[in-house]
């Protein structure tokens, strides 16, 4: 569950918080467990050491201890689904980080990128984003988009 602390934190942009970290800070509810939150955030590149760091900072702090966590049943239950809010938020800053890096040239996209209100804005300007930024850059953005 997240805390306060680990809330304002986020809010702050801390650095002690990595882009993967706010990522997965985003989906954590207090609903779902670790192996869900891992397993869907597993194509970002989440690792355990992540949530670890999250919880040492005091960021995030246990609701409950499940023995059922570690059983095969959950690790080879299927990644739950995020919400297209979470889908958002988290491509969001992936779409504008992209489009910043690509200087005046990638201004006006950059705009668009900010402009964008939703999943759809965003992944209506997908295929602008990977011509100027080039597919492989932007596989991670398009795998959240299209999730």
């Amino acid at each position: 569950m997240k805390t306060d602390m680990g809330q304002a934190a986020f809010n702050a942009r801390s650095e002690l918080f990595s882009s993967r970290q706010r990522r997965a800070f985003i989906v954590v509810d207090g609903n779902r467990t670790v192996a869900e939150i891992l397993a869907m955030m597993a194509p970002m590149g989440l690792q355990p050491v992540d949530l670890d760091t999250m919880v040492g900072h005091g960021f995030l702090e246990a609701v409950s201890a499940n023995p059922d966590l570690e059983s095969p049943s959950v690790k080879t239950k299927a990644p739950p689904k995020m919400t297209e809010k979470e889908r958002y938020l988290m491509a969001k800053p992936i779409a504008t980080q992209l489009t910043a890096s690509l200087g005046i040239m990638g201004f006006r996209l950059n705009l668009a990128v900010e402009a964008a209100s939703g999943t759809e804005d965003l992944l209506a300007l997908l295929p602008k984003i990977q011509a100027a930024a080039g597919m492989q850059k932007s596989e991670e953005l398009e795998r959240l988009l299209k999730g």
